[in-house]
């Protein structure tokens, strides 16, 4: 008899709560699953988006990935010098708009520098180098760290591996 009224209980409180009590899935030995996360709204993205986001930035303000994906090998010194120079111009503007990049080491290269305290892999270490590190070495290029950097929203529909959609044109 109790199985009977189990049943009623069980069917009647699904159907008009929606759940089984918690007595009554105890007595039928379930046990409750946690709850699943709600879903992230919009694409779920990686780390390697903020760098594709980054590499269609530069294509979109400097037309940077046109120019390494060209074959440059038919055009005269001059001719990449030019197209370099703006270039160059282009892709820092956009580099300071977006990023604050200073030197690991603020010295001059050729002179002897201390190294920088604290963080090993803020240095790499070239030539005859012993077993432990020395204080310091010729500074052969001062390093580059990011402090800041700040990329726009990707809309919705924006994919971030498209760095520059294909552009047809309608005659």
């Amino acid at each position: 008899m109790g199985r009977i009224i189990l049943a009623f209980r069980s069917f009647f409180a699904i159907l008009f709560s929606g759940s089984l009590p918690d007595d009554a899935a105890a007595a039928l030995g379930l046990s409750r699953k946690p709850a699943k996360p709600a879903p992230k709204p919009g694409p779920e993205r990686g780390p390697a988006d903020g760098a594709m986001q980054i590499l269609g930035i530069l294509q979109r303000d400097a037309r940077l990935v046109d120019f390494l994906m060209e074959d440059i090998g038919g055009y005269t010194d001059d001719q990449v010098g030019a197209a370099v120079r703006e270039l160059h111009a282009q892709c820092r503007e956009t580099l300071d708009r977006y990023a604050r990049v200073e030197p690991v080491i603020d010295g001059v290269e050729g002179t002897f520098t201390r190294a920088p305290e604290g963080d090993g892999s803020a240095v790499k270490w070239m030539g005859n180098v012993p077993p432990k590190p020395p204080e310091g070495g010729t500074l052969r290029h001062r390093g580059w760290r990011c402090v800041r950097l700040e990329l726009p929203q990707l809309g919705a529909k924006q994919k971030p591996d498209i760095l520059a959609p294909a552009e047809l044109e309608v005659e």
